[in-house]
């Protein structure tokens, strides 16, 4: 079934790498206008010059959305560039692991201000607009749908061992959409959520004897997961490989079609059959 997002307006956080520019990718080439948000401004400029340059509507908002004010000013800046928001995808965030007698305060609160606090301020700020918009076009006799999409993992469904904040905050994101899904029913917002296996990105990246890192807030942070354990995962999955970032966005881009219309409050588990 052929389907277009010609006239939508996406809005796409965490886009300036891997997965998130996958999706913007896919949503841009489905006709969506889309404004893409990351902490590092360079990359996210960088997603828009291709997404442009591949014929797409794109513009590029860098910012820290775990600034309490930020997630309002991207939600405005994407409604006055483009004039409506219709699919918001939450998509932003990175892995800072240790196990729980190790983890710090600053950790574990970290990871639930990425994960969970920022997607909330993000569908709080856009409220007003879906709403009120929703009210309209009811009163009009007609029903528009529009998306919410937010990223889990199946550390959040199943735990994971290192990952007690992650999976927290994960967790935490499927409250969250099977509760929007109840509260936006009667403006016509279907909320789904994704929870991704190992999917091929820089935070899955063997750890080496020079362990990579990733820079937020000017604190380095490692990343990488040891190779053992990579192959451990890799050979509990039924498929025996790890996901693409294009075949992760696939998923997303099903809960930001028509195709999902009448879905809500559901959680699509992306993994090649993989559970922790």
């Amino acid at each position: 079934m052929p389907f277009t997002l010609d006239g939508k307006t996406a809005l796409v956080t965490g886009a300036g790498r891997g997965i998130g520019r996958e999706i913007a990718s896919q949503l841009a080439a489905e006709g969506a206008a889309v404004m893409v948000n990351d902490l590092d401004a360079d990359v996210v400029a960088e997603t828009q010059s291709l997404l442009v340059a591949a014929g797409g509507k794109a513009k590029a908002m860098p910012g820290d959305l775990t600034d309490p004010a930020f997630p309002q000013t991207l939600v405005d800046a994407t409604i006055e560039a483009f004039g409506s928001i219709d699919i918001i995808v939450n998509n932003a965030g990175y892995t800072w692991d240790n196990v729980i007698q190790k983890m710090s305060d600053e950790q574990f609160q970290a990871m639930l201000d990425i994960h969970l606090v920022a997607p909330f301020r993000i569908l709080r700020a856009a409220s007003g607009w879906i709403r009120e918009t929703a009210k309209r076009e009811i009163a009009e006799g007609r029903r528009t749908m529009r998306k919410v999409v937010n990223i889990t993992s199946i550390s959040g469904t199943d735990g994971n061992a290192g990952q007690a904040a992650y999976a927290s905050a994960k967790a935490g994101v499927i409250g969250l959409t099977k509760t929007l899904a109840k509260e936006w029913g009667r403006y016509n917002v279907n909320v789904n959520a994704v929870g991704f296996g190992l999917i091929e990105t820089r935070l899955i990246q063997p750890i080496t004897d020079q362990p990579a890192t990733i820079e937020v807030k000017g604190r380095k942070i490692p990343v990488g997961v040891q190779q053992k354990t990579l192959e451990a995962v890799k050979a509990m999955c039924p498929l025996g490989r790890f996901g693409s970032p294009k075949e992760a966005a696939g998923a997303v881009l099903f809960f930001c079609s028509p195709l999902s219309d009448y879905v809500s409050g559901e959680v699509l588990i992306v993994s090649g059959g993989a559970h922790f």
